[in-house]
């Protein structure tokens, strides 16, 4: 196979001019290519010049080993690296035990379909509902303000990132292509076509519901078992191995290999952890607000003469500052064309994220604004592993009292934030949060370091974005989810660092962030635990 990189057509070509740009760029003729496939298409769509789609393109071809060498010159001709996923293992006839996974988010999905896929069999220990009966639950703390503690945007089939913008993109080294494998699960599993090969994918809401149902059959067809609304409350662990798992129906259930894909906000299940001794440690996070702006205005201001091209869809934007005061001030989990939702997974509490539906068509665009702080920030140290929970329902609670106790989120427009003033009525933007957004001041609802860097950030952020920091365009409070709060530390070989067979994984443990991501270590992680079987047996 050749792969040819940065492959250069008009925005608008005709599908027969892709093959002919690959024809010219190898000099050969139409009858010495076999086949070829798009691996990757992104686009050039700088405001001041022309409009393109730029391919990476793997090929079969006659001769291949002369037409590399006939190409050496050239960099962006190179053989193509082989990116298909080969198992590791194949699980023996009998096991004594099989593999538990604690958690069915994005992580524990693809932990379980691995070891399902190798025969390993596992066990899905998943404390919130199947996804459909949790969509529900979801849509009654948004509709009707009455929160399920079990279920909700955080707890429940498909993890937190079921609610979101679906984005499949990461900034993760990734050698063995594990991405790939993601991102062909989830092709295989109803995604559009295309996640395989747009630089930035996304999936959306609507279309994650159907995947995740397909994925939790396979694994149950191959032998799996999942079972909702099981919480696990005590580990089990004898001479520094776990040996098995209570659950919070009275159930025991021996396990010598469990994989800890717990998302970031099983706090009471992180308590469990540190009551049995598992090493945890406090680790930096991010909080502050999510912004809401006019998709329009990011479109123009992004994409200028190009905004609006069907090909090109909805602007996203990234952006960081640095504060005098040392914060670094960044943009979080944009989603464009999409929503700012309720967020929280405790009672009494306010917490926002965004999502985006595969359209990404709503009026609004929105991220999360975020300030990064430290475990010396919140009292964090060796003895206090968990320092950073107390710190996150601090801030959720604060925000639960400044948006008036039923759930709505705290809210300011910027330049009242930016003037110290609190808003009083909305302009041109109306925020898309529900159950609602209640006007306030948000200054005492982060931490006077936060406040002061975002003060700052905001006007900063206008001299990339025009109209960044408009009077009208709406912050609400309090984006504190944006990753765990604590490490879960374990080795090279994936365990624990004191507890053999315990596989810390994804994002609760501290090692993702993001679909794609998670993912990619719930295979990782698969990986060790099939291993570990090999090499005990």
């Amino acid at each position: 196979m050749i792969r040819i990189t940065e492959l250069r057509l008009p925005i608008n070509h005709a599908p027969e001019e892709l093959e002919a740009a690959i024809l010219k760029r190898l000099n050969i003729a139409a009858k010495d290519l076999v086949e070829f496939k798009v691996f990757k298409r992104s686009h050039d769509a700088r405001k001041n010049t022309a409009l393109s789609l730029i391919y990476t393109i793997d090929l079969s071809a006659k001769n291949e080993e002369e037409l590399l060498k006939k190409h050496g010159h050239d960099q962006h001709i190179r053989p193509a690296p082989d990116t298909s996923y080969h198992f590791v293992a194949k699980a023996p006839a009998n096991l004594s035990t099989r593999p538990v996974v604690i958690g069915f988010g994005p992580c524990g999905i693809f932990a379980a379909l691995l070891l399902a896929q190798m025969g390993f069999k596992p066990i899905v220990l998943e404390r919130g509902k199947q996804v459909r009966e949790r969509t529900q639950d979801t849509w009654r703390l948004w509709r009707k303000n009455v929160l399920n503690p079990e279920s909700n945007v955080q707890f429940g089939e498909g993890g937190a990132g079921t609610f979101s913008d679906g984005k499949l993109y990461s900034q993760i080294k990734d050698p063995k292509f594990y991405g790939r494998k993601v991102i062909q699960e989830f092709v295989k599993a109803g995604a559009p076509e295309e996640i395989s090969y747009v630089a930035k994918p996304h999936i959306g809401t609507f279309r994650l519901v159907g995947m995740v149902e397909k994925m939790r059959q396979e694994i149950i067809d191959l032998g799996g078992e999942i079972r909702f609304q099981q919480k696990v409350t005590r580990f089990d662990i004898e001479n520094g191995q776990i040996r098995g798992l209570q659950l919070e129906s009275g159930e025991t259930l021996k396990a010598d290999h469990v994989i800890l894909a717990l998302g970031h906000s099983a706090r009471d299940t992180f308590q469990a952890l540190h009551d049995a001794g598992v090493y945890l440690e406090a680790k930096p996070f991010s909080v502050g607000f999510r912004i809401e702006h006019p998709q329009s205005l990011i479109d123009k201001a992004r994409l200028g003469p190009h905004a609006g091209h069907p090909l090109i869809g909805a602007a996203d934007y990234k952006l960081v500052h640095h504060a005098k005061n040392g914060r670094a001030v960044y943009s979080f989990c944009m989603c464009p064309g999409g929503t700012v939702v309720a967020a929280t997974s405790e009672e009494n509490r306010v917490v926002t994220n965004g999502m985006s539906q595969y359209s990404r068509n709503e009026r609004n665009a929105n991220a999360g604004i975020v300030v990064n702080v430290d475990p010396k920030d919140y009292g964090g140290g060796p003895d206090k592993p968990l320092a950073g929970i107390d710190f996150q329902r601090e801030l959720e609670s604060r925000a639960f009292e400044l948006g008036g106790r039923n759930y709505e989120a705290p809210g300011q427009l910027v330049g009242d934030f930016i003037a110290g003033k609190a808003s009083t009525e909305f302009g041109s933007v109306i925020p898309s949060y529900k159950p609602g957004v209640h006007l306030t001041d948000l200054a005492t609802a982060l931490p006077d370091f936060a406040v002061e860097a975002m003060r700052e950030a905001l006007p900063a952020f206008e001299k990339q974005i025009k109209g960044f920091s408009m009077h009208d365009a709406v912050l609400t409070g309090v984006e504190t989810r944006t990753s765990s709060p604590l490490r879960i530390t374990r080795g090279n070989n994936y365990q624990s660092l004191n507890i053999k067979g315990l596989y810390p994984a994804g994002e609760g443990a501290g090692y993702a962030g993001g679909i794609l991501s998670a993912g990619v270590d719930g295979i990782k992680v698969a990986e060790a635990v099939a291993l570990d079987y090999l090499n005990t047996k």
